[in-house]
């Protein structure tokens, strides 16, 4: 097998074989070489000892990531490229990283500590592709299967459990019985792991494209540190309306909204809020009273204690609070949308509304008219700059207090004045509004 690598992978490569050192690309950038994918990043394993390392790269800027642990970031181009000894894992006191590391001089004693077989291939031009756990076959058969004992491995590394679901998620493969009778085991060593580096992989996972599977396969295992979840697995959603419970309806919400962090996330916390709010009207159909506004809250309490970032919280906790948007029934009622939204918020609530819907049962699932007209008066809206906000009132808060106005006064009459101009009580005039608010 001939793999083609960049011309600083081979300089990388030359440099260290050129000193008696054995040096490949390892891990996820030969796993993607030979899925046809472009790699994000390439990984070199060499048998040269860190300082040794250091010496051939005296000339090159680098940074010592990780020297005490074997690692070498070389700069070349403006692009990094991760050099590390081969090395033999000591004992893991945190279910996560080493006590210590040896390094050896021998490939497969490197190979041997990685997660999975697909990521346990190692390659070089002059002896071709090194595979000692058939990570090659379980690429050809779509397989997330991991080196050697899958309860062991994840016993070392619990962040391994989520990686696993990530890469089942992003590549499209399926998980060996063994390494998920493991996962499904051993979840709760999750519960060492930082929030961040959980969130991280979370947001992999459910952009991935075989997100739903995996989502429908492992809920128990992301209750772990999402417990929200729990309840919403198997609670039934009563009524003609729905097609499946609460669990399976995020699900397919997430399938089949665009693969992009915010509305992904959206979609995955838009309905945990179903559960709390539940209640059976006398025809013994579900009815979830504000669910949109308490799961709005859930997602912003989740979503911190996860450490996003305050603008992913506030936004993702904005559209599952607005999820139950319906495209309006009147280019005025847009307009009153539009007092508190953006055109983008329309759009994606829109996008929100195809995905949700299309969880529905079949009768209730599409709503392309009423899309397309909500967008055309939305077009309309923009074009003709129609007044829909206070700021493009013709009149502000300085000119109601030079006619009187006071305190709280001002914010009313301000709201006043545009819900006149959007009803088509007053023209968005000075003089009319003045008039109209005296």
């Amino acid at each position: 097998m001939n793999i083609k690598l960049p011309q600083e992978v081979t300089e990388i490569l030359s440099l260290l074989q050129n000193e008696g050192h054995k040096a490949y690309c390892v891990g996820g950038a030969v796993r993607d070489s030979i899925m046809g994918l472009t790699p994000g990043d390439w990984d070199i394993t060499t048998s040269a000892l860190p300082h040794q390392t250091k010496e051939i790269f005296k000339n090159y800027k680098t940074i010592e990531t990780g020297l005490k642990h074997g690692t070498l970031t070389v700069i070349i181009n403006h692009t990094p490229f991760e050099i590390t000894t081969y090395r033999i894992d000591g004992e893991y006191d945190d279910n996560r990283h080493p006590i210590n590391v040896e390094f050896t001089d021998r490939l497969a004693d490197d190979l041997a500590r990685r997660d999975f077989t697909v990521n346990a291939l190692a390659y070089n031009p002059q002896e071709g592709l090194v595979d000692l756990y058939g990570g090659q076959e379980h690429i050809y058969n779509s397989i997330i299967k991991t080196v050697g004992d899958a309860e062991k491995r994840f016993n070392e590394d619990g962040l391994r459990i989520m990686r696993a679901l990530r890469f089942s998620a992003v590549l499209g493969f399926e998980i060996d019985k063994e390494t998920s009778l493991a996962i499904h085991k051993q979840k709760e060593l999750l519960r060492n792991i930082s929030a961040e580096r959980l969130a991280a992989e979370l947001v992999k996972l459910v952009c991935g494209k075989n997100a739903f599977n995996v989502l429908m396969e492992y809920p128990d295992v992301l209750s772990v540190f999402i417990p929200e979840i729990s309840p919403a697995i198997n609670f039934t959603q009563h009524g003609r309306k729905h097609a499946y419970n609460v669990w399976e309806h995020i699900c397919h919400t997430v399938d089949t909204i665009p693969a992009e962090k915010t509305l992904r996330l959206t979609m995955l916390l838009h309905d945990l809020g179903k559960v709390p709010t539940h209640k059976l009207n006398e025809k013994g159909d579900s009815t979830f009273k504000n669910h949109a506004a308490v799961g709005g809250e859930m997602a912003k309490e989740i979503l911190t204690r996860l450490r996003f970032d305050k603008k992913t919280i506030n936004k993702v906790s904005f559209l599952v609070g607005c999820h139950d948007f319906e495209p309006p029934e009147s280019k005025l009622l847009l307009k009153k949308h539009l007092k508190n939204k953006t055109p983008e918020d329309i759009r994606t609530l829109l996008t929100i509304k195809k995905s949700d819907r299309g969880a529905l049962s079949e009768s209730y699932r599409d709503i392309s008219k009423e899309t397309a007209q909500t967008l055309e008066w939305l077009q309309d809206i923009l074009e003709n700059n129609e007044c829909c906000n206070i700021k493009q009132l013709a009149i502000t808060g300085d000119d109601l207090i030079k006619s009187g106005f006071k305190g709280e006064e001002i914010g009313l009459a301000l709201e006043k004045a545009l819900d006149g101009v959007i009803e088509e009580k007053v023209e968005n005039k000075k003089s009319d509004l003045l008039t109209y608010l005296l």
